[in-house]
């Protein structure tokens, strides 16, 4: 439902199921003056349950609705979000707070670009879809079609971001020394000192067991066998898809990837994508980093393209797999002997591309700080790099051992644990960064709260009577 037919049905309910006072008599908009000759209806108001939606808070010129609160309520609770004593309170205060970043930022004129709000749309969207099994257990959870979803979660995304611009642009100025640091943990009690989590720095050194011919052949002519099935009649693309595909995302909605743009998607696998004009035509074979895949058109918009396609991986077998790891056997053993160091064996012989160009050292992406750091929790690592260097000391290097790759396929690595530092309470010298997003964390927080408390006092506030007698975070809700 979009925001304006939201506002429409809040205040048709509140017209219809609030409170009429019915009042006869009336001539051409003028009250008769004889009130002893005239029947007055007695004001009715309607039971809190039977109303389906209503205005219950309006700031600025926003309104809050009540069904705002239950889907505030609902996500809460699917997301394990805990609203105090009280839900019917912190609940329309929450979304009122949120109405005072979004209305200054429109006074700001602070926007986000389209482009990264369908991003992020297209995300949350196939993470849902992933959860609920597929599109159509997704559409029957929620009582809405996929498109309404998309609708309902792209105003949702936007506002998300905006209010973090927001926030951002009122902290910008907060920062923070090294003495504000020392003495803000000063006096704490050690049980109250951040505890710094386990991390490490790992270096990897890659080799893709070799495939032979026949199988590459073997994968691509099933594809071509899927193609003639479909271009014959005897069965849809979607089918096979769901049936064959070595992509289990796409695989449960039948093969389709969504609308994504040309950048996201793998160099070779986009070049025939975006190429298709015919939806009843099937791509030839194309090779990308993942495996072989044929291409089936659904929809363009714009610079985005929506398409199903069938992902099949050639297998590797464990005679190529033992050789490999005889390759890279050998390979540690001269690292060992001191022919060449471990950086050197992975700027050369690695087959990993997102390392070898690193001296085999891996990155991860640290969203929540918007950072890519080498330094990883033992929980980020991937599962069986983890495995190996759980017991390693600093230096060593593992056996080899095998590992699917963040593409799928199956690769065959050794490790080295380059650096460890043990989990412990943070300290100064060692935990500087640790500490400071903690005291400036404190320090932002009491900025947007001055602000926050300012804004009410400019800004109208309406609510509800039932309203009235909540205890509030903030001060001057209630005028």
């Amino acid at each position: 439902m979009n925001k304006a037919s939201k506002i429409y049905g809040g205040l048709a309910a509140l017209l219809l199921l609030g409170g009429i006072t019915a009042q006869a008599g009336r001539s051409n908009g003028v009250l008769a003056k004889q009130a002893d000759t005239v029947k007055v209806e007695k004001e009715f108001t309607a039971p809190e349950a039977s109303v389906i939606d209503e205005v219950i808070w309006v700031v600025g010129d926003e309104p809050i609705l009540k069904s705002d609160v239950e889907s505030m309520r609902m996500q809460g609770l699917q997301e394990g979000v805990r609203w105090g004593d009280n839900p019917d309170c912190a609940i329309p205060e929450q979304i009122a707070v949120q109405k005072l970043f979004l209305h200054q930022a429109a006074i700001d004129s602070i926007e986000v670009t389209e482009s990264l709000v369908a991003s992020r749309v297209d995300q949350q969207l196939n993470f849902w879809i992933n959860t609920a099994g597929s599109r159509e257990k997704l559409e029957e959870y929620r009582g809405q079609t996929i498109s309404q979803i998309r609708d309902e979660l792209h105003d949702n995304i936007k506002n998300q971001m905006i209010i973090k611009e927001m926030r951002d642009k009122i902290t910008e100025k907060v920062s923070v020394t090294p003495a504000d640091v020392r003495r803000y943990f000063k006096d704490l009690p050690a049980d109250s000192i951040p505890y710094v989590p386990t991390k490490v720095e790992v270096q990897i050194l890659v080799r893709k067991p070799r495939i032979p011919l026949e199988e590459i052949n073997r994968v691509k002519n099933q594809l071509r066998e899927f193609t003639d099935r479909v271009n014959k009649g005897e069965t849809s693309f979607s089918t096979l898809a769901r049936l064959y595909s070595e992509d289990t995302q796409s695989a449960r909605q039948g093969g389709e990837l969504g609308f994504q743009g040309r950048g996201i998607l793998d160099p070779a696998f986009a070049n025939v994508a975006f190429n298709l004009t015919d939806p009843k035509k099937i791509s030839k074979i194309v090779e990308s980093e993942f495996g072989y895949h044929i291409i089936q058109l659904i929809d363009k918009r714009g610079d985005k393209i929506n398409c199903r396609h069938i992902l099949l991986t050639p297998k590797v077998s464990d005679e190529a797999i033992d050789e490999s790891k005889l390759r890279l056997d050998s390979i540690c053993m001269d690292i060992r002997d001191k022919k060449f160091s471990f950086e050197t064996a992975c700027e050369y012989l690695s087959e990993d591309k997102d390392t070898r160009g690193n001296h085999g050292l891996m990155a991860y992406s640290d969203e929540q700080r918007g950072i890519i750091t080498s330094q990883f929790e033992m929980k980020d690592l991937p599962t069986e790099v983890a495995a190996v260097i759980d017991t390693m000391k600093v230096g060593e290097i593992s056996a080899p051992f095998k590992m699917i790759n963040k593409r799928g396929k199956t690769v065959v690595a050794v490790a080295k644990l380059k650096s460890r530092v043990d989990g412990h309470r943070a300290t100064i010298t060692e935990d500087f960064q640790v500490m400071q997003d903690v005291v400036k964390g404190k320090q932002q927080a009491e900025v947007l709260e001055k602000w926050i408390n300012d804004k009410i006092k400019h800004t109208y506030v309406r609510m509800n009577d039932r309203y009235k007698d909540c205890k509030y975070q903030y001060s001057g809700w209630i005028k």
